[in-house]
């Protein structure tokens, strides 16, 4: 019988190399396999399976019963199927732009999956100030193709609905309300991770600010109810892999039918993100290339979002002229909004990025705080303002001169 007819989280190296050549046909029995743990996000383990003498490799992701970023914070494993089903309705979406998936362990809770080593994390990459000319090109395509195809006005609504059902993500969309769309307004929970050297401003321009809490709020609400779209639920340069030519999306565990602008804010966001970091180390030429790529990103979504519109919608209503336009706007109004909730909440909340942290120059780090904090305030309170790439770029800049 065997072993892995019961769950248990594999931590072993040799249980993997065992798994392997038992669920797959890729491995054979006397396969000399290495195995390397990469993974680097909160949630789940990652595997890396090589046989160095026959040029193979893939993936095994496997979900635990709690999270590596708490262990206090337990969450359904079930988020991995979640995860494989997405990526395999995504390809046929946006063919070439996610991983490819060779199965899914409903005991095992594990994914097979394509290796994507020979590309890089994006926010590594930034970090090193690299640029990518194809990446504004490949994530419009990605985000128009996934989230517009599963709209009511694209999508029959029943299948709609019976996906709704596939996909309810209640755990995980619970992280989110909580550590996103609360918790970074209040300390609610005593989790907050606030720079000394920004405590003042946080508890003025966050904690004290009535009318961002109630901005937010708003926000937060229409995030749990407004069931818009097939969200990715947690697009960001850290789930995305890059090359020069090339760029795949993965990691959707956190996807569920929500507003199409938090996926597409998120990756403004974290586009800022990378300028801050490029801003604090005077890297002027990469700076210059994160604020065009986030205004291709933004000019981008918008035109492929009116002409994938036009060829593809079905609703009778939603062919109203002028409706097209309509829904953009509110489109990118939450792209604002959720643009600002990610640069706040990364800022000051429980999971922060690698880019900020990691600015050495505490005056310096403290400055992108800043400028996160206000360039944020400013979409979240103003996001019916915010229609081109260059709203989103001049509210970065115009927080930059504040601080």
């Amino acid at each position: 019988m065997s072993k892995f007819n019961q769950y248990f989280l594999m931590e072993d190296e040799q249980d993997i190399a065992q798994y392997v050549k038992e669920k797959t046909i890729i491995f054979a029995p006397d396969a000399v396999l290495t195995v390397k743990e990469i993974g680097d996000g909160n949630l789940n383990y990652v595997f890396l399976v090589k046989e160095e003498a026959a040029s193979k490799s893939i993936i095994v992701k496997q979900a635990g019963e709690e999270l590596r970023i708490s262990k206090e914070m337990r969450i359904s494993t079930d988020r991995n199927r979640i995860e494989a089903e997405i990526l395999e309705l995504q390809n046929k979406f946006a063919p070439g732009l996610v991983p490819l998936i060779y199965g899914y362990d409903t005991c095992m809770c594990a994914m097979l999956m394509e290796d994507l080593t020979r590309f890089r994390l994006m926010r590594y990459a930034l970090m090193d100030y690299k640029t990518f000319p194809n990446f504004a090109e490949h994530i419009t395509t990605y985000m128009v193709n996934t989230l517009l195809a599963t709209t009511d006005a694209i999508m029959d609504p029943k299948d709609k609905k019976e996906l709704q059902k596939k996909f309810v993500n209640p755990e995980l969309c619970e992280i989110t309300e909580d550590l996103v769309l609360t918790e970074p307004y209040n300390n609610c929970k005593n989790r907050n991770i606030v720079d000394p050297l920004i405590s003042g401003f946080v508890q003025r321009e966050l904690y004290d600010d009535k009318a961002l809490h109630l901005a937010v709020a708003k926000l937060k609400f229409d995030f749990m109810t407004n069931a818009q779209a097939l969200l990715h639920g947690d697009l960001h340069t850290g789930s995305i892999f890059v090359t020069p030519e090339e760029t795949k999306i993965f990691d959707p565990e956190f996807a569920f039918f929500g507003p199409m602008g938090y996926d597409i804010g998120n990756i403004v966001a974290n586009l800022f993100f990378a300028w801050n970091r490029g801003y604090a180390y005077g890297q002027t030429e990469f700076c210059n290339w994160v604020l065009k790529t986030t205004e291709d990103t933004v000019d981008l979504f918008n035109k492929k979002f009116l002409e994938y519109f036009k060829e593809n919608v079905n609703d009778t209503m939603a062919k109203t002229e002028q409706f097209a336009e309509f829904y953009l706007a509110d489109i990118m109004a939450d792209t604002a909004s959720y643009a600002g909730t990610e640069l706040i909440r990364r800022t000051v909340g429980m999971a922060q990025v690698k880019d900020i942290t990691t600015i050495e120059d505490d005056q310096k780090r403290a400055k992108a705080q800043k400028i996160n904090i206000l360039c944020a305030k400013n979409m979240i309170m103003n996001s019916k303002t915010f229609k081109t790439g260059k709203d989103f770029t001049n509210a970065l800049l115009k927080a930059g001169g504040q601080v």
